[in-house]
């Protein structure tokens, strides 16, 4: 039973979970609690309505919840759940962004001390790929029967099962394989390669790197699947074309090795990786200036900002109340108008916001005051807030509904589960 268990969760989590996660996303008791309560207030005297069985709607609403996630961890990134950590949060720069990017993710306090690396990228991690044999676009050779394979990725063992017909082409059979392995969501992804009018499959592992003691990412074969046998061989599934590797670096001249070109140094910075230096070279990655942090983070929360106003847009044609979010995310920022225009903000007709960045500087190394000048910024980020917290907890209040009947006030059972039933109980990429 656990075996099984452990199969649907990671099918689960391959399928829904395409949003990176962040620390926020993890919760304490109390935090969980507070939410549980926050949920059975909502509900206590919420009318009962017609479940919405519409496809899209679910979607829509889904949609909602984890727009409304990111705007929450964009702010909350940012230093906006801390009274004044929307001014005092520091930025990384790197010094050749080409090859690659940092984000300073230590404690406020250590920005005294300056902290800075030096990162040689020697190589990069690479994925696992097998391609298969390049066939003609004819007849198949293979009989009609059920065949299968098995595929073992992350300790994970997977049976893929498919018919073939009399009249199949060989390009036929690999499209139709390459459709079943992408919707498996088990963390390979295959696609067809074309080279003088001949076809292979080609499968390329999404995770990077070794683990210890590992050789390869997934493997394929037939050896002792349940059904007919000879897919392996007769698609070269198994013919491993790159094997995978992880990153080699050299960071303030100690060697190091990861398993993928996203990790974490010292607690301090966030590196990505996107290229190779040149021999004898290196990166420079540090703090920027104070102003150019600010204005970096007035940026990020005005991106977060508008990208949860289009995905409400976005749903304007199919979802009627999504006006009604439009509306009132414009609203939060008509609020601050006036202020937000003086130091080089414009609204668009949409309700998006453009940023100046020349007068952010501008106007952030003229005070002395950061906080007095920017407190508005700081409200703005509080309603932004409290807005996305609202959308997460109930996007039913944005869909179209069917009331079936009205609660006594006072006197009904509570229902904390009300919005479960109709939006999901799991969100779209984390429970």
């Amino acid at each position: 039973m656990s075996a099984v268990l452990n199969t649907v969760y990671n099918n689960y989590l391959s399928a829904y979970a395409r949003k990176p996660l962040t620390r926020y996303d993890a919760h304490k008791k109390s935090e969980l609690r507070s939410v549980y309560s926050s949920i059975v207030k909502m509900n206590r005297d919420a009318p009962w309505y017609l479940p919405t069985t519409s496809k899209a709607t679910q979607n829509y609403a889904v949609d909602l919840k984890e727009n409304a996630r990111g705007l929450y961890n964009t702010i909350a990134q940012l230093g906006g759940l801390e009274e004044n950590g929307l001014f005092s949060k520091k930025s990384a720069f790197s010094s050749d962004e080409d090859v690659l990017t940092a984000a300073y993710i230590g404690p406020e306090d250590a920005a005294s001390a300056s902290p800075s690396l030096d990162v040689e990228i020697r190589s990069l991690a690479s994925a696992q790929e097998n391609l298969g044999l390049f066939l003609a676009d004819e007849k198949s050779g293979l009989a009609p029967d059920t065949y299968s394979f098995d595929l073992a990725v992350n300790e994970m063992n997977y049976e893929f099962q498919f018919s073939v017909n009399g009249d199949e082409t060989n390009r036929e059979i690999q499209e139709r394989l390459v459709r079943l392995l992408n919707n498996s969501g088990i963390g390979i992804s295959a696609d067809i390669v074309e080279s003088d009018g001949s076809s292979a499959i080609r499968l390329t592992s999404e995770s990077t790197g070794l683990a210890q003691d590992k050789t390869m990412q997934f493997s394929v074969s037939d050896d002792r699947t349940s059904k007919t046998p000879g897919t392996v061989a007769y698609f070269g599934l198994d013919y491993v074309s790159r094997i995978p590797s992880n990153a080699e670096i050299v960071v303030n001249g100690e060697s190091r090795t990861a398993k993928s070109n996203h990790f974490t140094v010292g607690k301090m910075f966030d590196l990505t990786l996107r290229g190779v230096t040149e021999e004898g070279s290196a990166v420079h990655v540090g703090l920027k200036t104070d102003v150019e942090s600010l204005t970096d983070n007035i940026t990020h929360l005005v991106g977060g900002y508008n990208e949860f106003i289009k995905a409400a847009s976005s749903y304007v044609d199919t979802q009627a109340k999504s006006r009604q979010l439009v509306r009132e995310l414009k609203g939060i920022a008509l609020v601050y108008g006036s202020p937000l225009q003086s130091i080089g903000f414009t609204m668009a007709e949409d309700g998006t916001l453009d940023v100046d960045r020349d007068a952010l500087r501008q106007t952030a190394g003229q005070t002395n005051d950061i906080a007095g000048t920017f407190g508005y910024l700081k409200n703005f980020s509080d309603m932004l807030l409290r807005k996305s917290s609202q959308v997460s907890l109930n996007p039913m209040d944005y869909v179209e509904k069917t009331v079936v009947a009205y609660k006594n006030p006072g006197h009904n059972f509570i229902s904390p589960y009300a919005t479960s039933a109709y939006s999901g109980m799991m969100f779209n990429g984390y429970c």
